[in-house]
């Protein structure tokens, strides 16, 4: 397994932190641009992967998308969204970038109805109760039924598939999180791993798989391990949020990684058995002590935290 972080697109304390801890991989995100230049062009990606391999680091994932909302609602300007998804996925091919990390989340990413949840002493993570939105209002666009969600994937994958193929670049399929529909008038449909196993077949392509993200899975009440052999088997397990939570789809929180409903050491077990030697991060950790939370999730130390946790499963569970 390659443990990576979410390291943003310039260097700051967290590049250095991750060397000390021994992390060699990069998730990175689009640079911003100041010329009005878009951020997926050739020479702006050129210049974020070598600002990692200067520090030392491997960029093996892009978390991050050009806008693509038409696309998943239908909407006319889709085809030019698509059009530039196209010219990340050329360019990540031409760079070496072996996987890009994309949603269909319609309207709105990652949704929490708190980012103030008290966990474990005093720390602060962030938590979803369904019951909160049931007289939320509708966004703008909805009601977006799951049947155009789907049709409107087909095409969207019917587009974007061969691109891929082309430019060995492999396209990894985040669930919805929540894991549930709707939100606010807004359909979701990659709720479950049969939902994601839909995907993986409506377009079949070697380049066509899965983000297995652990806390949204483990909250829709997935076994993890055996997700974990399930698409390994069919290599389309391509990149590892590697977190848990605590609770259902209609209520749950974000935890530490020894704290939640998933038996993590039988997980780390099962990648290894299955000779997974993909990219994994954390993802969503507490916010600890003296730290503020401003950016719920992401903060530092609960980073380092869950580094350690990784690293120590994957030695005890990878060793021959």
């Amino acid at each position: 397994m390659k443990l990576a972080e979410a390291l943003g697109t310039h260097e700051n304390r967290l590049w250095a932190l991750c060397k000390q801890m021994g992390v060699q991989y990069a998730v990175a995100g689009l640079p911003q641009t100041k010329d009005g230049s878009k951020p997926w062009d050739f020479m702006n990606l050129l210049h974020m992967k070598t600002r990692y391999e200067n520090f030392g680091f491997k960029v093996e994932v892009i978390e991050s998308r050009p806008p693509a909302n038409k696309i998943k609602l239908g909407l006319p300007g889709r085809d030019e969204e698509i059009a530039e998804i196209k010219e990340l996925i050329i360019n990540m091919g031409k760079l070496g970038i072996p996987v890009w990390c994309y949603d269909y989340m319609a309207e709105f990413n990652w949704f929490r109805t708190s980012t103030t949840t008290v966990t474990r002493g005093g720390a602060l993570v962030s938590s979803y109760d369904h019951s909160l939105l049931t007289d939320a209002p509708y966004t703008e666009n909805a009601p977006i039924s799951e049947d155009a969600l789907w049709t409107n994937l087909k095409y969207y994958l019917d587009a974007i598939v061969p691109v891929a193929e082309k430019a060995k670049v492999k396209l990894a399929l985040h669930p919805d999180d929540p894991p549930i529909t709707p939100i606010r008038g807004v359909s979701r449909i990659i709720t479950s791993a049969d939902a994601l196993q839909q995907v993986v077949d409506l377009v079949p392509s070697e380049y066509s798989g899965i983000t297995l993200c652990q806390g949204v899975l483990s909250c829709a009440g997935e076994d993890i391990p055996a997700t974990v052999r399930r698409f390994a088997k069919q290599d389309k397990l391509f990149f590892v949020h590697f977190r848990d939570t605590k609770g259902t789809a209609d209520k749950f929180e974000e935890t530490f990684h020894d704290d939640g409903q998933t038996d993590m050491v039988a997980t780390m077990r099962a990648y290894a058995e299955v000779g997974y030697d993909g990219p994994a991060r954390p993802d969503h950790v507490p916010t600890m002590a003296g730290e503020g939370n401003d950016t719920p999730g992401y903060e530092t130390l609960g980073r380092l935290y869950g580094v350690g946790y990784i690293k120590g499963l994957i030695e005890s569970a990878y060793r021959k």
